[in-house]
C-alpha cells in the first residue's frame, strides 16, 4: 500500500507542478487568440471599406462620363431646333433636352452624395487602419511574451507529461481513476495533500485519522473535502524520485 501512496503523491507532486507551469503562462495564449480575431475584424472591416470605396469611385467615373455625353446629346439638340421644320420636332427636342437636364441634375447630385461618402469611408479606413496596427503591435507583444514562456517551460511540461503517463500506467487503475476524477472536480487540482500538523489543508483531522495517516498503509479520504491525506514524507520521497 505504501507504493501506492508513493505514486499517489508523485502523480499529485507532477501535477502540482504542471499547474504552475500553466498558471505562468496564464491567460496569455487565449489573449493571443482574442487579439488575432480583433486583426481578422479590422482586417475584414477595411476590406469592406475598401472595396465600397472603389466602388464610389467606379461609379462616380461613371455618372462624369454620362454627364458629359449628356451635354453634348444637349448641345446637340439645341442645335437641331434651330433648323427643325414644324413645331411637334420643336417640342420633341424640346422634352429631349428637359430628360437630359434632369439627368445631368440627378447625376450631379448622386456624385454630391458619393462624394460626402468617400470623404466618411476615407475617415472611418483612417481611424480602422490605425487600430489594425496598434492591435497588430499589441500581438506581437502578446506572441512573443508567449513564445518566450513557452520556450522556457515546454521541455520541463514535456517531461513532467511523460512521467506522468508512465505513472498511471503503474498504478492501479482503480485509483487512477479515482485520482482523476476527484483533480477535476476541484479548483485547485489538489486531490492529495500532505497532513501537516494534524491537519489537510488547514482544515483539523480528527485524532484516530492522523495515527491512520502516520500509519501509512491505506488510502485514508478526508471527510470533509473528499482528498487523500497522506503523510508527508511521501512527498518529500517524490521530490527526490522526481528531481523537479
Amino acid at each position: 500500500m505504501q507504493e501506492v501512496l508513493q505514486q499517489l503523491a508523485n502523480l499529485q507532486y507532477i501535477d502540482s507542478r504542471i499547474d504552475e507551469i500553466r498558471q505562468l503562462r496564464g491567460d496569455l495564449p487565449e489573449e493571443v487568440l482574442d487579439i488575432e480575431t480583433n486583426i481578422n475584424r479590422f482586417e475584414a472591416k477595411i476590406k469592406q471599406l475598401e472595396d465600397e470605396q472603389a466602388a464610389l469611385t467606379a461609379e462616380k467615373k461613371k455618372l462624369e462620363l454620362d454627364i458629359e455625353t449628356s451635354l453634348e446629346k444637349t448641345k446637340k439638340y439645341e442645335e437641331q431646333q434651330l433648323t427643325v421644320r414644324n413645331n411637334r420636332e420643336y417640342d420633341a427636342l424640346t422634352k429631349e433636352i428637359e430628360s437630359q437636364k434632369v439627368f445631368v441634375e440627378n447625376s450631379l447630385a448622386r456624385i454630391e452624395e458619393i462624394e460626402k461618402r468617400q470623404e466618411e469611408v476615407t475617415g472611418i479606413l483612417e481611424v480602422n487602419n490605425e487600430k489594425l496596427k496598434e492591435t497588430e503591435e499589441l500581438h506581437k507583444e502578446k506572441k512573443e511574451n508567449l513564445d518566450k514562456v513557452i520556450k522556457s517551460t515546454q521541455s520541463e511540461e514535456d517531461k513532467l507529461l511523460e512521467k506522468r503517463e508512465a505513472l498511471e500506467k503503474d498504478l492501479d487503475v482503480r485509483y487512477v481513476r479515482s485520482y482523476n476524477r476527484l483533480r477535476d472536480g476541484l479548483s485547485n487540482g489538489i486531490a492529495v495533500v500532505a497532513m501537516e500538523r494534524g491537519a489537510a489543508l488547514g482544515m483539523a483531522l480528527p485524532p484516530q485519522t492522523q495515527v491512520e495517516v502516520r500509519r501509512k498503509n491505506k488510502v485514508i479520504i478526508d471527510e470533509h473535502s473528499g482528498r487523500i491525506v497522506i503523510d508527508p514524507s511521501f512527498f518529500e520521497e517524490a521530490k527526490k524520485q522526481l528531481k523537479i
